[in-house]
């Protein structure tokens, strides 16, 4: 800072001081509360709710987990339905983790049967709808 002679130009220079100091002050307490509530649980559980939400790559393990654990599921209780035996119970319970496990760790694989499955029935009823198509024409 330079060399001050007078007392005005003191007292000018005391004034922008505290205006800077008092500047800085408010903006050092807005920090200060921005900081505190980023860091309150409540807001730390949105924010990482938040991230999951938005990340591809979190949001494709979800949805291979259910479907792993969907099929899974259902292949127990189709196994089940044919049993009241405690061992076979407890079998389609083994069942039905494997096959939750297979899914989620070849999800490209699921997904390629389900499209195969999904576009062999679509041809299917395309062709029965071209057929009675051309039987109402003639």
């Amino acid at each position: 800072m330079q060399h001050l002679n007078s007392a005005d130009k003191l007292k000018t220079a005391i004034i922008e001081l505290e205006s800077k100091r008092a500047q800085e002050e408010r903006m050092l307490k807005e920090e200060f509360l921005h900081t505190y509530e980023s860091l309150k649980p409540i807001n730390l559980l949105k924010s990482t709710v938040k991230e999951v939400a938005t990340s591809p790559d979190l949001q494709d393990k979800m949805i291979n987990a259910a479907i792993g654990l969907t099929t899974g599921y259902l292949t127990n209780l189709l196994f089940q339905r044919f049993s009241d035996s405690p061992f076979k119970k407890l079998v389609g319970t083994a069942i039905q983790f494997g096959i939750t496990h297979v899914i989620v760790k070849n999800p490209e694989v699921v997904k390629a049967i389900g499209l195969g499955l999904y576009h062999m029935i679509r041809s299917r009823s395309e062709r029965k709808h071209k057929r009675n198509q051309d039987s109402a024409t003639e």
